[in-house]
């Protein structure tokens, strides 16, 4: 096998209280898996699968984020892709480490941008209808979020 082309870049976000589990997915060690774990309502009740691509060119290029668990959120579309300005060309630089789009994604999660729309239809419910909002999306967390893991 090649070596591991980041070992401490894992290592740094396996420590990280934000995310638990996180490993090479199928022992690959251009992609990863892990839980996110919300701080705030409506996503604090449950844990959020990831997957983080690394392009073989890592680190000149972005490498790629997606939630394999369903969330209702305005900036991740249904294929659970994210609005992520930090890992788009424009805006990558070959210094962010991976610890860093994990965290920038977590706190997307905690703190919706309408800045950053994938579906303009919840974001204008988050902003017409807050509650309403809150209160599908905690609904939705309840039904397809995985159980937390303890502390």
């Amino acid at each position: 096998a090649l070596p591991h082309p980041f070992p401490q870049e894992l290592e740094e976000a396996r420590r990280w209280e934000g995310a638990r589990d996180v490993r090479p997915l199928d022992g690959n060690v251009r992609r990863w898996t892990g839980l996110l774990l919300p701080n705030n309502p409506p996503y604090n009740a449950g844990a959020f699968r990831f997957e983080l691509t690394f392009s073989p060119n890592h680190p000149l290029e972005p490498p790629c984020a997606t939630l394999r668990t369903p969330i209702y959120h305005p900036s991740v579309d249904l294929g659970g892709r994210v609005c992520q300005p930090l890992t788009t060309h424009a805006h990558w630089e070959p210094t962010t480490r991976a610890i860093q789009v994990l965290q920038d994604l977590l706190l997307q999660l905690d703190s919706p941008d309408l800045q950053r729309v994938l579906r303009p239809n919840v974001a204008r419910e988050l902003q017409e209808r807050p509650e309403e909002f809150q209160r599908r999306a905690e609904e939705h967390t309840r039904l397809h979020a995985e159980p937390r893991p303890d502390p």
